[in-house]
């Protein structure tokens, strides 16, 4: 990670890293150390909390009702068509690059499957297998089956990927010597790098059939396409009905907030699955190899080094994934702890977005400062709502009885219990936009798991607190420690 040359040292860069760690176990410790000597002030902070996590909550809700319906309007057009009616769309070529590791070739047949259907015409698309030679006998034979069945619906090239110093193991590496080899080949044909748009994908993204139609259309519209990036919301809806009930949940929650960033405007920044050029890859020198969560990390880079013009732009055409599914339910949980924790580390691009503030002078200080605060504020909810929004209420009575016996020390509980049953109420909404979103991309719900839909949301708390509070703030932890986090791949059979 290119470490800025500012006021930078390694020792700031360490000091910026841990300043959000530490407000983090500051917010979730202030009802035990504030409520002995300002049980008034500890308790108002509550509230605070409570009112804004309701904000947050039904901004969500508002947000998911937007996306769906575009997502409707959307699925209605043939974006090929109006592509080809308006646009000089052949002179645009698609680069595709799947990183894949110890992946079945079942599971990557799907995906290519999805790219031979799409309605762009595949002589302007390429598939790069970007594999890892640590596997290269298996990854080898995978290749060579998958290049014989798809050699006719587009172009295929598989590289190899070799770690080397100052990498470490991930997608980002992956990604970033595809993209290199992607580049290699692009001027020896002598292509304009602005006419190559490179998509990013897992081995388990099924592209939906007008993806590169639509995304192919939103660039060659835009006058400064070249500084954009386009996320479609990522469902992990392909393998719903096969998971177990507490990572179904989660599925659940994660593709209706997904659903939500979608009309964000200018906080949506992508995530998984995306789109943009080659040139904006070649001026901000690829992915970064030695970070874990990329797609954040990358908008930074593009935003830092190329200045406001960078924005992410909305496909409304869902993106469907697999949630995470292992070999036996004890696997399969621990793998889900792993992944949220790894996404969570993406708390590391906030100390980084803290050193560049310092040498871009290019770019408005206020810009910058919103970007700070939106990833600062998205990596401090991830951990503390747990712990604030269970049992903080109930703290500044039970350490300070004299408080118990004051106005706000009896209705405090009971005011927090509302708003919090208030915020629950939105799951009847959110079950209704997994339900019509999961309709969209061909997954219906059956009508005896109806009952068990409702049902499983009185694990919520649990599953809250297992497989999202607790892994994001061993991440946290880890960052206050110095302590790197090893990237591992997410069964999902």
């Amino acid at each position: 990670m290119h470490i800025p040359q500012l006021a930078s040292s390694p020792r700031f860069y360490r000091i910026a890293e841990s300043i959000v760690p530490i407000l983090t176990y500051l917010i979730i410790t202030f009802p035990l150390w504030l409520s002995p000597f300002h049980p008034a002030v500890a308790s108002y902070l509550i509230l605070a909390y409570f009112i804004y996590f309701l904000y947050k909550a039904f901004k969500t809700i508002y947000f998911a009702g937007i996306s769906y319906t575009l997502i409707e309007k959307a699925a209605k057009i043939d974006w090929f068509a109006e592509l080809k009616a308006k646009l000089d769309y052949n002179k645009i070529h698609h680069y595709i690059i799947i990183t894949n590791y110890k992946e079945s070739v079942e599971k990557v047949r799907m995906t290519l499957q999805r790219i031979a259907d799409q309605s762009l015409p595949g002589n302007q698309t390429t598939v790069v297998l970007a594999m890892e030679e640590r596997e290269r006998e298996a990854a080898s034979e995978r290749s060579r089956i998958l290049t014989e069945e798809f050699k006719n619906s587009f172009k295929i090239m598989t590289v190899f990927h070799t770690l080397v110093a100052g990498e470490v193991v991930g997608k980002s590496s992956n990604e970033a010597y595809a993209a290199r080899m992607v580049t290699e080949r692009i001027d020896k044909e002598g292509l304009d790098p602005k006419s190559i748009i490179v998509t990013v994908a897992d081995a388990d993204s099924l592209l939906p059939k007008h993806y590169l139609a639509y995304v192919t259309r939103k660039y060659l519209e835009d006058a400064e396409g070249e500084y954009r990036f386009y996320w479609a919301p990522v469902l992990l809806y392909n393998n719903f009905w096969k998971l177990s009930l507490p990572i179904r949940v989660q599925s659940i929650l994660s593709s209706v907030i997904r659903l939500s960033f979608l009309s964000w405007g200018e906080d949506l920044i992508q995530i998984s699955t995306y789109s943009t050029n080659l040139w904006l890859l070649q001026k901000i020198g690829y992915w970064d190899p030695d970070v874990i969560p990329e797609d954040w990390h990358v908008f930074f880079q593009a935003f830092f080094t190329l200045g406001e013009r960078v924005k992410t732009i909305p496909v409304y055409l869902p993106i469907t994934r697999d949630g995470v599914l292992a070999e036996g339910l004890l696997k399969t949980f621990k793998t889900r702890y792993e992944q949220e924790r790894r996404w969570a580390w993406g708390a590391s691009d906030i100390p980084y977005t803290i050193v560049r503030f310092f040498d871009t002078p290019h770019i408005r200080p206020i810009a910058k400062l919103r970007k700070i605060l939106f990833v600062a504020e998205t990596h401090m909810l991830w951990p503390t709502s747990f712990f604030i929004l269970t049992v903080s209420a109930s703290i500044p009575p039970l350490v300070n009885p004299a408080f118990q016996r004051t106005v706000l020390g009896f209705i405090l509980p009971k005011l927090s219990s509302f708003i919090l049953t208030s915020t629950s109420v939105l799951l009847l909404v959110i079950l209704y936009f997994d339900h019509k979103t999961r309709a969209t991309v061909q997954v219906k719900t059956r009508l005896r798991s109806i009952p068990l839909l409702f049902v499983q949301w009185y694990l919520l708390p649990i599953i809250s607190f297992a497989f999202s509070s607790l892994p994001a703030l061993e991440a946290h932890t880890r960052m206050l420690l110095g302590k790197k986090l090893e990237y591992k791949v997410t069964e999902k059979i």
